[in-house]
């Protein structure tokens, strides 16, 4: 399709000015608007005025300009349609061939953390979009551009074939129908969170790639890694990569299970993930001492595992972490010799992250199943939100108060149904996704070995029965906390006072599937 006439019209200037100086020096028409019209024409450029083509001034500070049919009509036109043709021609109307048409910054205008609801509405482009929509629709006879990316294969396309390919315009045509909804998408959502309508009748959603992945769960499998336009800096998405190999797709989900748990401490922490559950939790003094922690509790499983800690990686903390191999460390900061230290291994991926979260969104969480997804809203709760009560003769002692808080904690981030034993400011057994709670006990016990005397233990759900505490009673377990709520719920009482055990309910259960 040959180029006799063009439309630009950009919000990001990017490369306009070459691009247009191009199209002119091979004898296309260049029709232009506002601001991208006076960048034209001071670089250079002769420009048509929008004005000049439609015989109207634009006008309402510039909403209104290019809606106007000797625009629409030139961009809609069948050139191989004879009714079409003469319509135009009984109307002097010229076709459009190309348009270049990018649309108001929404997304960065609503970034801001300043910006009002005013500006955010002002920055809804109407035109953009429709012409855009017009041009693609007709996409047989009009090529349309909306990514600057795509400007020097349109125009050596173009000089090689004397024009743009039907391969090539369909192509772009697909680009600007993602283009537009997921700028629409992103304005629904804006407005919609003013309403504060969190489940509305239609929901639409939109992200950005960030990259493709060599393969997804299994080598046969493809993948690739997108993020939210507007999502929170303290996310694995927003990442900043210092050091390593590409992240893989088990990487990211993994990272991400550590990141929300680090995420649940104040206090300088430390923690272990494998296969998107804690192996290992530790709280200290400072970094080098959590880790520590998090170490031993479970030497054998941490090794190839993900590390998130909450506090600026040292020297110190650097060589200890050296010592096993490991596939990715997190943390909001690290010194240089930190740096220097950790990037002696090749393949050690190192992130930072920002935690500083401001104030966290009410934010849905979606999980895809095969033709549908599920919304809800993110398990944000913790200790302080839950309903605490002992419910045994025998309150916790400090020590496990302590404890308790550690295993309610790491508990919630286990896939259940889970079991966690913590003592002494770190996890020492962790029973995770099994189809019973005491097998999870079980495992969980097994794993602590004698140090699972005198620890806490912490479950995600209630005790169907009294079972797991006498599993609990013959470890030497100290204290429980659990959510309570079971029609036997008097059963693991008096078990529990049996056997001495202090135990708290929470009246909040953490399932996690």
């Amino acid at each position: 399709m040959s180029i006799k006439r063009a439309l630009i019209s950009v919000s990001n200037k990017e490369g306009i000015l070459p691009f247009a100086k191009q199209l002119e020096s091979q004898g296309v028409e260049i029709i232009s608007t506002g601001g991208t019209s006076r960048v034209l024409s001071e670089g250079g450029v002769n420009v048509v005025g929008i004005s000049e083509v439609t015989g109207f001034p634009e006008i309402l500070d510039g909403r209104v300009k290019t809606l106007h049919p000797y625009i629409h009509s030139g961009l809609l036109a069948m050139r191989d349609n004879e009714e079409h043709l003469s319509q135009l021609d009984d109307h002097h109307i010229t076709p459009i061939d190309l348009v270049v048409v990018n649309l108001y910054p929404f997304k960065e205008t609503v970034e801001k953390p300043d910006t009002s609801f005013e500006d955010a509405i002002e920055n809804i482009d109407i035109g953009g979009p429709t012409m855009l929509r017009a041009a693609a629709k007709n996409h047989k006879h009009v090529t349309v551009v909306t990514d600057p990316e795509d400007y020097d294969n349109v125009l050596e396309e173009w000089k090689e074939q004397g024009g743009v390919g039907e391969e090539t315009r369909q192509r772009l045509a697909a680009k600007v129908f993602r283009h537009t909804a997921s700028y629409d998408a992103l304005i629904a959502n804006y407005l919609t969170e003013q309403t504060g309508e969190l489940y509305p009748e239609t929901y639409t959603v939109t992200y950005e790639k960030k990259q493709d992945l060599r393969y997804g769960e299994n080598p046969h499998q493809d993948a690739a890694f997108y993020r939210e336009p507007i999502g929170p800096m303290s996310s694995i998405a927003n990442a900043i990569q210092l050091h390593g190999k590409e992240l893989s797709y088990n990487n990211i989900n993994d990272a991400e299970a550590a990141l929300a748990l680090v995420k649940e401490f104040s206090q300088p922490a430390a923690v272990a993930v494998k296969h998107m559950n804690p192996c290992g939790v530790g709280i200290g003094e400072n970094i080098y001492d959590a880790y520590a922690k998090a170490y031993e509790a479970d030497p054998v499983s941490i090794f190839g595992g993900i590390i998130a800690v909450n506090r600026e990686i040292d020297a110190e903390t650097a060589h200890k972490l050296r010592e096993i191999f490991l596939e990715i460390i997190i943390a909001p900061t690290f010194t240089q010799e930190a740096l220097d230290i950790l990037t002696e291994k090749k393949n050690l991926r190192l992130l930072t992250i920002s935690l500083d979260e401001e104030k966290p969104q009410e934010r849905s969480q979606i999980t895809s199943i095969h033709g549908g997804a599920l919304f809800q809203e993110e398990d944000r709760k913790g200790f302080l939100d839950a309903d605490i009560r002992v419910v045994t003769d025998r309150d916790p002692t400090e020590q496990e108060w302590q404890d308790l808080k550690l295993a309610w904690k790491v508990v919630k981030h286990v896939k259940s149904n889970a079991i966690l034993l913590a003592k002494d400011d770190r996890t020492i057994g962790v029973g995770a996704g099994q189809m019973n709670r005491v097998g999870s006990a079980n495992i969980a016990i097994e794993q602590a070995g004698e140090t699972a005397a005198g620890s806490a233990l912490g479950s995600d759900a209630f005790f169907p029965m009294k079972d797991t505490v006498e599993t609990a009673g013959e470890a030497g377990i100290s204290a429980i906390i659990q959510p309570g709520g079971s029609i036997r719920d008097e059963e693991s009482i008096e078990k529990a006072n049996e056997l001495g055990i202090a135990m708290v309910f929470t009246g909040m259960r953490h399932f996690k599937h």
